[in-house]
């Protein structure tokens, strides 16, 4: 099993190109199932995720172009869609899976999905998409780990989330593009991804709006056509190289990437101290003071991600100071927090609260990544611990970060990926 080795105390300077938004190109590819013609993406992501939920594709016969002349482009093309399964053994990785469900349904009408695997960080029912699904017009079953869906036609419906849901809400956008008549989602997610599928929507032919708003109103149409999408850039990454530039004192410039997409984590950022500079699709951040410590909220967007809590943990053990950090969207979202106090981290959880206590000093050790994005706040804790720190199960961070030990390495890092 593959590890990262790094070896801290190493200041970052130089440039890095954002990745395109892993979160985005899943349930973009999973739109491409709408319609027989061919769906061109760009600005895609090599990253597991993305290769499995080709698989997943492919398995269900859509012919999934992935060229090493074009890495970050794939063609789908889903023609005949023989087999509108998405079996456990292809999808126990990935919660991004369910997606299929929703597109499946409309296109053809029937979708037999596992439930989703994918990061060990608490539950994440589908209650939601089911329910919605069903006010659509679907019969939904659950039993042996599968979602059964059955509908001879989809009808448009008022939906409200009781809670908000990012991928309920892409599941429901798609199938009521082809559903008959006008879908109303109420409390909608509005993260960036959101806009980012309805714009792939609207350039295949539905009538998608208010994307991006509490409200989305889709007035479903008989057939999508193909189309070219480029996927916007991945805001999780971005806040994370900020965050590697910060904590080790460096200066990065970061290309390619959507500052407003940002704004929460910029304006934390600045709060504890770091100074950030951003201009079109730029961003450059430099740490030259002492960090101070924050309080931070995770919350539904535009507040804090949950996506990048445990990287501004890692941000706040070397702050002045005694931050909490308070998790509203995870119950299970801390498991990264013990293996930092392992490297000599100063965290107490309380409940749904970390309170941090730094500066302190990490020193390297052996640690082990429980999730993505606790993989990515480990590699931040070892680019500034002294002496040799080990990551292990590093195939969780392999989920969602595109090649990120050559862009660490590509700006000072001594770090590499070994067996």
């Amino acid at each position: 099993m593959e590890k990262f080795r790094i070896q801290g105390g190493r200041r970052l300077e130089g440039t890095l190109r954002v990745s395109g938004a892993k979160n985005a190109a899943l349930p973009a590819m999973a739109a491409a199932l709408l319609t027989p013609e061919p769906v061109r993406l760009r600005n895609i992501p090599r990253v597991r995720d993305i290769v499995t939920m080709g698989k997943l594709l492919a398995h269900m016969e859509a012919r999934v172009e992935m060229s090493p002349a074009t890495p970050d482009e794939v063609t789908i093309r889903a023609e005949q869609l023989s087999d509108a399964e998405a079996p456990y053994e292809l999808v126990k990785t990935m919660r991004a899976s369910v997606l299929t469900l929703g597109p499946l349904l409309a296109r053809t009408g029937y979708a037999r999905v596992s439930l989703p695997g994918g990061c060990a960080i608490g539950a994440r029912p589908i209650d939601f998409h089911i329910q919605a699904l069903e006010k659509l017009g679907a019969e939904i079953s659950t039993e042996h780990g599968y979602v059964e869906a059955r509908a001879k036609g989809l009808r448009g419906a008022r939906l409200w989330f009781e809670k908000i849901t990012v991928t309920g809400t892409e599941n429901a956008m798609m199938a009521a593009a082809l559903a008959e008549g006008e879908t109303l989602i109420e409390n909608a997610a509005r993260e960036p991804e959101i806009g980012d599928l309805a714009g792939l929507l609207n350039a295949m032919g539905a009538r998608v709006e208010g994307a991006g708003t509490t409200t989305v109103r889709i007035r479903g149409v008989k057939a999508l056509h193909g189309a070219t999408h480029t996927v916007i850039p991945d805001r999780i990454e971005a806040g994370t190289l900020l965050i590697a530039g910060a904590i080790t004192g460096g200066e990065l410039l970061l290309t390619h990437c959507e500052p407003q997409h940002l704004t929460s984590v910029i304006e934390m950022l600045t709060q504890a101290g770091i100074v950030i500079h951003g201009e079109g699709s730029e961003l450059r951040v430099h740490n030259g003071r002492p960090i101070t410590a924050v309080d931070v909220t995770t919350e539904e967007y535009p507040g804090f991600a949950t996506d990048m809590q445990a990287q501004y943990m890692a941000l706040m053990t070397q702050a002045e100071g005694r931050s909490v950090i308070t998790e509203t969207i995870f119950e299970n979202r801390f498991l990264h927090a013990q293996e930092m106090v392992r490297m000599g981290a100063q965290i107490a959880i309380e409940g749904s609260r970390a309170v941090v206590r730094g500066p302190a000093r990490l020193s390297g050790a052996t640690v082990q990544a429980s999730d993505l994005r606790a993989s990515a706040s480990l590699v931040l804790a070892g680019l500034v611990a002294e002496g040799e720190t080990i990551i292990e199960r590093v195939y969780h961070l392999d989920r969602g970060y595109e090649r990120l030990e050559e862009k660490l390495g590509a700006v000072g890092a001594k770090i590499e990926r070994i067996s």
